[in-house]
């Protein structure tokens, strides 16, 4: 699909809808973030619209105006489409797995649980990216819809559980950021699971959510039990059940007109 800067995105309603909790926030955020990227199948006017951040698409539209070569940017990724996606969807990869996903939110206030004496629960500020950074390969997805650890770092979206060492332990934060919803991500290393961690952080970061006005939302595979576990016990209750689509490999070479148009 051809780039398309949120500047240049025709003024046509109903592309994605606005103030929805779970990922559906995702089109807001990289409107506010500039993190991520639009695009279209056309560049004035679009029938088909796509909106990507952090390894995650929103396809809306007319999937009839879409090739399978122009999807093919979206190889390996998590697509959230309408069921009338799935002939081209399925066109364009040489896999397209379904997932099952639920989305919560929260409802109820809790109390945050004790901590070890060595552990302070607190916003993260800008100084603390190079904590983000060292974490293990493995948990870099915590900072991708914020660009990287100096975007997540700065962004006010995040509380961490901050060692004597200045170590993070873990770390919980706004993924997507929307105008009513933000839909959180929760990290905690696993020598120092069982802690409680997690759910300190979470209990902090909804909290501040609260207080800018919003509400927190959550969500997670279906087949995540610890994951919807402990949002349960944060006060999430579910809110829906959805499918998005793991894809592989792209069956075909991606168009040139992959490029921006400014």
């Amino acid at each position: 699909m051809i780039g398309l800067p949120p500047h240049r995105l025709p003024a046509a309603p109903g592309w994605f809808t606005a103030g929805a909790p779970g990922p559906a926030s995702l089109h807001e955020h990289v409107t506010a973030t500039g993190v991520g990227a639009w695009w279209g199948d056309h560049a004035l006017r679009p029938r088909a619209v796509a909106v990507s951040c952090a390894g995650r698409v929103l396809l809306s539209g007319d999937p009839g105006s879409v090739t399978p070569a122009f999807l093919a940017p979206f190889a390996h990724s998590h697509v959230e489409a309408p069921v009338r996606f799935l002939p081209v969807l399925g066109a364009a990869f040489d896999r397209v797995i379904p997932v099952e996903r639920m989305v919560y939110v929260h409802r109820e206030s809790v109390a945050p649980p004790r901590l070890p004496r060595c552990v302070t629960v607190r916003r993260l500020e800008p100084d603390d990216a190079p904590a983000l950074a060292a974490l293990s390969p493995d948990g870099a997805w915590i900072h991708a819809s914020w660009g990287g650890p100096a975007g997540l770092a700065a962004s006010g979206h995040a509380w961490g559980a901050v060692d004597r060492g200045g170590r993070l332990a873990a770390v919980a934060c706004g993924y997507f950021v929307g105008t009513a919803y933000e839909d959180i991500a929760v990290l905690t290393l696993p020598e120092r699971r069982r802690e409680h961690l997690a759910s300190a952080c979470v209990t902090s970061l909804c909290a501040d959510i609260t207080g800018r006005g919003r509400t927190a939302s959550w969500s997670c595979g279906r087949d995540n039990r610890p994951s919807r576990l402990l949002a349960w016990n944060a006060g999430f209750r579910l809110h829906r059940e959805y499918v998005r689509y793991a894809t592989g490999n792209a069956a075909a070479r991606p168009q040139r007109a992959s490029r921006v148009i400014v």
